[in-house]
């Protein structure tokens, strides 16, 4: 088994910003394996919230020595990024080698599915304008990231986007006054799920309040042992293969998520297409999706996943799986 890992940048049609900053490129690592001139790829997003660079993903790979298979390396990485390039790049070279696909190896129909469309923070003016342009688009995800601009920003974007269902995104940004203030209106404005309010070491203050709008735990819920301190706190959860460490623990967490009663919605970083194709497999029966990667990509892979308006169709095994 060789593995080879590099990184690849890809550029962002326009600035995209969050609570913690703004970023105008995708910095990938990408993983290669090869067993007799077959080859699996998978792909992975360095996450500086998650104490994750290129280069400290990089040494991960580098520096694992043999590993025969998923299972094998489940066992030796934690959960994270360069976890995941490589158990995506297993299930890929699995099904390439057994001349199958994911779906056959997984037992799973996938079918195209409606993913949200993400409007990064910016003045209320400017974010009611995006709004307005993408008002067709089912599903709106709004990053939000605290202050006093919070409320208007979302009262531009629902008169902009009259029809679409809007979900909120704080990323940690929001303190426990802030909720209280904005959370009588929100309901008002009828949105539909709220993500990561508070920061994750401080997200015991979701058990001593009213959640009359489903929460959901990104920062919060990493792979399934983090499960249980989410119960009392979540409604949802969010699952992102760069923090389960891969589609293997993806569909564990999917799994053992639902027998506790948690919704699901499954989440991306800014990626490419590469990276959101095993995810579209756990997207499959979900409450929420959020895959948008490639859509605020300039330019994507080879062989790029079909999105049409907010539908995503299966990848084609040029691309993966």
């Amino acid at each position: 088994m060789k593995i080879e890992a590099k990184v690849e940048i890809f550029p962002l049609k326009k600035v995209f910003t969050i609570s913690r900053g703004s970023r105008t490129l995708a910095e990938v690592v990408t993983v290669k394996l090869t067993k007799n001139n077959i080859f699996g790829f998978g792909e992975c997003v360095p996450y500086k919230r998650y104490d994750e660079t290129l280069d400290s993903v990089l040494k991960q790979i580098n520096e694992l020595g043999p590993v025969k298979n998923r299972i094998e390396l489940n066992n030796l990485i934690p959960p994270g990024a360069a976890r995941n390039a490589l158990d995506c790049a297993f299930w890929d070279l699995e099904a390439k080698l057994n001349n199958t696909s994911v779906e056959n190896l997984l037992n799973i129909k996938i079918l195209p599915i409606i993913t949200s469309y993400t409007l990064s923070i910016d003045t209320p003016k400017i974010m009611g304008e995006e709004a307005k342009k993408n008002s067709h688009l089912p599903i709106l995800k709004i990053k939000l990231g605290g202050g006093e601009e919070d409320l208007d920003r979302i009262k531009s974007i629902r008169l902009a986007a009259p029809n679409a269902k809007i979900i909120v995104d704080a990323n940690e940004g929001w303190s426990l006054n802030e909720y209280k203030k904005l959370i009588p209106h929100f309901v008002e404005l009828d949105i539909k799920m709220i993500e990561q309010p508070f920061p994750a070491e401080n997200d015991y203050e979701l058990k001593n309040i009213d959640r009359p709008i489903p929460i959901c735990a990104d920062e919060s819920c990493h792979d399934s042992n983090s499960l249980d301190q989410c119960l009392g706190k979540y409604d949802v959860i969010n699952i992102k293969l760069d923090k389960t460490g891969g589609l293997t623990e993806a569909m564990n967490l999917k799994n053992k998520a639902k027998q506790l009663g948690f919704e699901i919605m499954v989440g991306c970083m800014i990626g490419s297409s590469l990276a959101m194709a095993p995810a579209l497999f756990v997207a499959q029966d979900t409450k929420w999706v959020d895959l948008d990667g490639p859509l605020l990509l300039s330019k994507d892979r080879e062989h790029p996943l079909h999105i049409e308006g907010s539908s995503i169709h299966p990848p084609l095994t040029e691309l993966w799986g």
